[in-house]
């Protein structure tokens, strides 16, 4: 008998009745695959069966004011930086979203916290990839003691749904969705209806048992949630977690998040024991700053509410090719190159026929125009090679005219450069609001990027 067979996006989930190389609905090129048609069954799905039993779905509408709440909404994981980024805590009955790539650390981040959650709640563990021992000898390594937590090795969605049910646990953590499948989903595991399946089936427990469900997805090459996007929307919550694998520090970045902000960031450092918090990221991502060395230059940069400075290093070289290379890492790229045509335009340095790298110390990436005056210091620096002085760190917006404008929450900017030990700062001439500034600060008013060069170099 022939199978009938529908075509997919693994953008947006659109379905067509033929190939297509762009997707109609949200028009990304090469993402529609072939899938298997699901067979109508008399049965209903998992998800549908689930939501009809008693206390898994409110049938009839409240009024706002007779819905009831605690004061036990959060609860905290024994991360404070994982915290952070949740807004204050973990919800109940939320569904949390933890993506990354291979090998930065999501299992163990998970892991870890189980050893604090287990103090005062149930976890039930669930892993698709390894097994109950597996599991168990990762424990072991990270020290995480096991009262209170229980391990199931499953690929099963409604064995997951059973043993739930007859657990009754406070914490679910899944690892990874696109390892389970549905056994009414006639595709394979990891496809777009066996995700989205499976993602609401799982929706559905959170909201009507109030648990809280912890759920790790890979991603794709291009560095999203591998899947649907709608995957994305479905979800509480979405965490990223990010960094080079050869490098220490990861950094946790909330994408989405219904119970808090957006802005904050985590800090965690891989060690052989697993990671551990850095709750000083500035003085951690300035450790092994070279002295007096020319093409570096600090700046302060708000991630959320926490300031944070990070180190900016440039390489201007002459370049032996018609075509100047330029490389940016960890800075923006079209920022870098437009901060270089006002640095040779309004700066008056011949720099365009150099070779120019611009590299961002410690895995950040700066994507607010406060980092712009530091950057232009740090190629003027590296071009005349002359260091920019230890003591000194930059805040500014760069306009197209060379003009330094002023940049939000300066206080907390400065507090936390004078906190760092450094005893000048170059801020634009004009500022937002009254200025506090902290007792040893010496502040350098500039109101263009010539004046500043000038002045230093």
């Amino acid at each position: 008998m022939k199978v009938k067979t529908l075509f997919y996006c693994t953008e947006c989930g659109n379905t067509t009745p033929k190939w297509q190389g762009k997707c109609p609905a949200c028009g990304a090129w090469n993402t529609i695959v072939e899938q298997p048609a699901e067979r109508v069954s008399s049965k209903s799905s998992l998800a549908s069966r689930r939501i009809t039993e008693p206390g898994i779905r409110m049938h009839q509408p409240k009024a706002m004011h007779e819905v009831e709440t605690t004061d036990e909404l959060r609860f905290c994981t024994g991360m404070g930086e994982l915290d952070r980024v949740l807004g204050g805590g973990a919800v109940k009955g939320s569904l949390v979203l933890v993506g990354g790539a291979p090998g930065i650390g999501k299992s163990t981040l998970m892991l870890q916290i189980c050893d604090n959650l287990c103090r005062f709640a149930t976890v039930l563990y669930v892993s698709g990839e390894e097994s109950e021992r597996q599991i168990k000898l990762r424990a072991e390594r990270l020290k995480v003691r096991g009262e209170g937590l229980y391990l199931l090795a499953e690929t099963n969605l409604e064995n997951l749904v059973d043993a739930v049910h007859t657990l009754k646990p406070d914490v679910l953590i899944v690892d990874s969705i696109q390892t389970m499948y549905n056994g009414d989903v006639n595709s394979a595991p990891g496809s777009i209806s066996q995700v989205k399946e499976c993602t609401m089936t799982l929706m559905q427990l959170a909201k009507g048992e109030n648990l809280t469900v912890f759920v790790i997805g890979h991603v794709n090459k291009e560095g999203s949630i591998a899947g649907p996007k709608v995957l994305e929307h479905m979800v509480d919550c979405v965490l990223y977690f990010e960094g080079e694998r050869h490098m220490a520090y990861r950094i946790l970045r909330a994408a989405k998040n219904r119970f808090g902000t957006t802005n904050e960031i985590g800090v965690f450092e891989m060690e052989d024991g697993g990671l551990v918090e850095v709750p000083n990221p500035s003085e951690a991502l300035l450790a092994g700053r070279p002295a007096d060395a020319p093409g570096t230059c600090v700046t302060c940069v708000m991630e959320g509410a926490r300031p944070v400075l990070a180190e900016i290093q440039a390489l201007v070289v002459p370049s032996s090719l018609g075509n100047p290379r330029r490389v940016s890492n960890g800075f923006d790229y079209g920022r870098s190159m437009l901060l270089l045509a006002v640095l040779e335009k309004r700066g008056g340095l011949l720099i365009g026929g150099c070779d120019a790298y611009l590299n961002v110390i410690g895995g950040l990436y700066l994507d607010e125009p406060a980092a712009d005056l530091a950057t232009v210091l740090s190629m003027a620096s590296s071009f005349r090679d002359r260091p920019v002085p230890n003591d000194l760190a930059a805040i500014g917006e760069v306009g197209l005219t060379g003009e330094l404008r002023a940049v939000s929450a300066l206080g907390q900017r400065l507090a936390e450069v004078r906190r760092l030990g450094f005893q000048k700062c170059l801020i634009p001439k004009r500022t937002q609001g009254k200025l506090i500034v902290p007792e040893g600060l010496e502040l350098i008013r500039v109101s263009n990027i010539r004046e500043a060069l000038s002045i230093l170099l």
